[in-house]
């Protein structure tokens, strides 16, 4: 998600200067679950969720990084791999004597959950010392110097340095990058709501295209930055625009880091697709679409409920006041009868037409 991108970013200009990366998959870690950042504890996922789980992290790195055996490839390790089967009774003996329960209450994974009184099992207590495990074991494996992660997991990485310097001797480092939040402040994690997927079966192109466009103003040059390879003296060109010449950056931006994760044709449709609905106004083809029965669209589907449907509204409630707002159209003219209801007879070329303010649109088609 979005959320992670940062990391693959920094990783991809790494991997770009000459550095081996290395992405680590969590099939042990992930049993635990990490309470940086969390207000309450994970659900416990089986082994076929974990096994699905890391399956779609891994494509999620495709796109970013060059993996392969060669030099400068990048490489791909699962920390399930050393973890599952190792021994509680040799793990505190090897690692317990190096990490003061006093050291993990500074850290605020930690300290934040105790403060505000919520539980904080020893299952998750124990996440730490994990991480701080794999830190020294890609050390020893794969002569990895240097960890990148989300603020939030500055106490893991320190803990891992730490736990190397003590048994090892060895001098490791680690990097942590600001998160990128939600408007609320929330961070948009892998359980956060709102969080913008990096892969085509949870977002499609477009949607990821119009993520990037709907970016404010203020933040187009410090994004293009972060997320694209576009060079800094166009970045530059782009940030200096204003006023309306603004949207020239954001669509520079959309299709660039679209680009990235999508594929080259994937963002150059989503930017045409775009185009056709905004300025055109047309109902182009390649929009998020979705399937309603034929026999339930002849007898008329309430227009809220579709709304709903079609991912434009989260509940029905939701969808009535988009409605009574003036929020809603339908094949490009405005609603205002939460009672409407739409049928076959509303279908121009085999679809209609959802749009949920200027910049969200949906097709339904019979299905």
């Amino acid at each position: 998600h979005v959320g992670s991108l940062v990391q693959i970013m920094i990783l991809r200009l790494l991997q770009k200067h000459g550095h081996t990366p290395l992405v680590l998959l969590g099939g042990g870690t992930t049993r635990i679950g990490d309470p940086s950042g969390k207000d309450e504890s994970r659900q416990m996922l089986s082994d076929e969720q974990i096994a699905a789980n890391m399956a779609g992290i891994r494509r999620c790195f495709d796109p970013f990084l060059r993996f392969g055996s060669e030099p400068g490839e990048a490489m791909l390790a699962d920390n399930g791999t050393w973890l599952n089967a190792l021994g509680y009774i040799p793990l505190l003996r090897d690692v317990g004597t190096h990490i003061t329960v006093n050291r993990m209450l500074t850290f605020d994974s930690v300290k934040l959950r105790l403060e505000r009184e919520q539980p904080l099992t020893f299952l998750e207590f124990n996440y730490m010392i994990l991480q701080s495990y794999d830190f020294r074991e890609l050390s020893r494996r794969h002569g990895v110097r240097l960890q990148i992660g989300g603020s939030d997991q500055w106490g893991n990485i320190i803990a891992g340095i730490e736990l190397a310097r003590r048994t090892d001797g060895a001098a490791l480092f680690g990097l942590t990058t600001p998160l990128i939040t939600t408007a609320s402040g929330a961070k948009m994690g892998k359980t956060a709501r709102g969080a913008v997927w990096l892969t085509a079966d949870r977002v499609s192109a477009y949607d990821y295209w119009q993520f990037w466009r709907n970016t404010d103003d203020a933040d187009v040059g410090r994004f293009l930055r972060l997320f694209t390879d576009l060079p800094l003296g166009e970045i530059a060109r782009l940030e200096a625009l204003g006023g309306v010449e603004i949207n020239e950056a954001k669509k520079v931006l959309a299709s660039a880091a679209t680009a990235l994760a999508h594929g080259e044709a994937a963002a150059a449709t989503a930017a045409e697709t775009a185009r056709l609905a905004f300025e055109a106004g047309a109902a182009a083809e390649d929009l998020p679409s979705i399937s309603v029965p034929a026999a339930e669209l002849a007898a008329g589907v309430p227009a809220f409920r579709l709304f709903v449907l079609a991912g434009l509204a989260a509940s029905n409630a939701e969808a009535r006041r988009l409605i009574r707002g003036g929020g809603a159209r339908v094949n490009d003219a405005v609603i205002s009868d939460e009672g409407l209801s739409i049928g076959t007879a509303a279908l121009r070329d085999g679809a209609v037409k959802l749009s949920a303010g200027r910049k969200q649109h949906r097709l339904v088609r019979a299905g």
